[in-house]
């Protein structure tokens, strides 16, 4: 067979993001053991940096051995026993699956709902949580099917007054918006590596609080999953390193090498950096004369959701960008397949030039397809500026 030999591709869709190179060196450095005690170290570092990341002091912070999925699992599965009450707050894919995992753990979710592209209702959650009195509520705080922000703001505190815990999924915000765990009293967050904080897929960083971990340690029924059952795998990131499972050396290699560009750079300038290059992005959208699809208040800056035109073929101008400019982007899921166009400015990969690069070679896109439109670029450097 031949080698591997994979384009250098722009990754501007929903993940995976562009990794930087000191990150894929560090994969390539020599294997461990898991109990080597050099490896042992490095685990501390990885949990100290994730902490900080998180901002939150929780005892058991970990990278789960998965993608993002796996710790939307853990999260769920740990906390959640047959019988249980959850309500689950959807306005996308990812609040789908979390409904379904709820209900595979044999709870009883109770949806709160909101149309795709908008966010979820406060008052409608508090309806929820004062009727149905669950364990825990869940929600999402970056919607990577959407493009939608959820403010989370007060949201611990209607969950705790009513008994709940509050669950947040974080795998598209956590390193390009603030999560901020502890100030804003979230019991379990997890994220993904592939997004904002430029790693490889194949890790799921995930924090528990005291109250969480409480919660876990005096179930009445063992875990649903063995393999993200929290009371064995604690025991290996916790001082007793007792065995689980082999962890995924190199990636967890990689993982303390991309947290440490995230410290490196700082919190609030790398939130910074996405924010400005979303908004630069947007300027040259709108002076294109398209349609972003989320209201501006409700916006990510890590994953900017634009309309696809009436008349335009959504798979033929990804294509043409693919095969033409070597840029990915991703389209639609779902009800919203085909009439959105997904564009990730996460990590390494929200730059000034791949925001001017991606305004231009969508604007040749479309005009491959008869739709003729002005640069957006003069109006994304404008936003630069201002």
């Amino acid at each position: 067979m031949d080698d591997i030999t994979a384009p250098a591709r722009i990754l501007m869709g929903p993940g995976p993001s562009p990794v930087d190179p000191r990150v894929l060196r560090a994969m390539a450095e020599p294997l461990l053991g898991h109990l080597d005690p050099m490896f042992l170290r490095m685990m501390d570092e990885i949990q100290d940096l994730l902490r900080y990341v998180f901002e939150t002091a929780n005892r058991l912070t970990i990278p789960v051995s998965g993608t993002g999925s796996a710790g939307m699992e853990a999260a769920l599965v740990n906390l959640l026993e047959p019988g249980d009450g959850a309500v689950i707050c959807i306005n996308g894919v990812f609040g789908e699956r979390m409904f379904d995992i709820a209900g595979r753990a044999g709870a009883h979710p109770e949806a709160v709902r909101a149309e795709w592209g908008r966010p979820v209702d406060t008052n409608e959650i508090e309806d929820a949580l004062k009727s149905h009195r669950p364990k825990l509520v869940a929600i999402v705080h970056a919607e990577t099917s959407t493009g939608v922000l959820q403010n989370l703001d007060g949201l611990s505190a209607l969950a705790h007054d009513n008994g709940a815990m509050l669950v947040v999924d974080a795998v598209t915000s956590l390193g390009g918006h603030p999560v901020s765990v502890d100030a804003r009293g979230i019991d379990v967050c997890y994220s993904g590596t592939q997004k904002c904080l430029s790693c490889p897929p194949g890790l799921s960083p995930i924090t528990f609080s005291e109250r969480a971990v409480d919660t876990i340690r005096s179930r009445k029924s063992k875990v649903q999953s063995w393999y993200l059952d929290m009371n064995m795998v604690a025991n290996y990131w916790g001082a007793e390193r007792s065995y689980h499972h082999t962890a995924p050396i190199s990636m967890n290699y990689a993982l303390k090498e991309a947290l440490r560009a995230v410290r490196e750079e700082g919190l609030e300038a790398r939130w910074r950096r996405h924010e400005s290059n979303h908004r630069a992005f947007v300027s040259g959208i709108e002076a294109m004369g398209l349609e972003m699809f989320v209201a501006a208040e409700n916006r990510l800056w890590s994953l900017n959701a634009v309309r696809v035109p009436d008349g335009v073929d959504d798979q033929r101008v990804r294509s043409r960008l693919l095969e033409r400019h070597n840029i990915e982007i991703g389209g639609g899921l779902g009800p919203l397949k085909g009439k959105i166009w997904r564009v990730g400015l996460m990590g390494a990969g929200s730059t000034r030039e791949n925001v001017l690069l991606v305004l231009e070679a969508l604007r040749e896109s479309l005009q491959a397809q008869g739709l003729e439109l002005p640069s957006g670029v003069a109006a994304a450097e404008r936003a630069y500026e201002s």
